[in-house]
């Protein structure tokens, strides 16, 4: 796979993987919600979680196209903003969005 390939997998596997939270009532996507709801901080967990694996496949594209560079703070601070940024749609469909109920 080419190194521009990669990155656009990447980014597209991050946008959906910061919506995924919020488009579902599975806990991880797989176990239902006890409750058949999930609460907020559930969800906020999750998105924490799907940026870790994120960022391990990410990792893992980086050090199958060569050497694995070091980052600083910095980087994961800029990482987790964007990925935040690409989590407000789905945040804006499950919260802000006024449906017939």
């Amino acid at each position: 796979m080419s190194q521009s390939a990669s990155i656009w997998l990447l980014i597209a596997l991050a946008a959906l993987a910061a919506n995924l939270p919020f488009l579902n009532q599975r806990r991880l996507a797989v176990w239902p919600a006890p409750s058949g709801r999930k609460s907020l901080g559930l969800r906020l967990l999750e998105l924490v979680f799907w940026y870790f694996v994120t960022g391990g496949i990410g990792k893992a594209l980086e050090a199958h196209a060569g050497q694995i560079h070091s980052q600083d703070w910095e980087f994961y601070a800029v990482t987790a903003a964007l990925f935040l940024t690409l989590a407000f749609p789905g945040f804006v469909y499950r919260y802000l969005l006024k449906r017939g109920r």
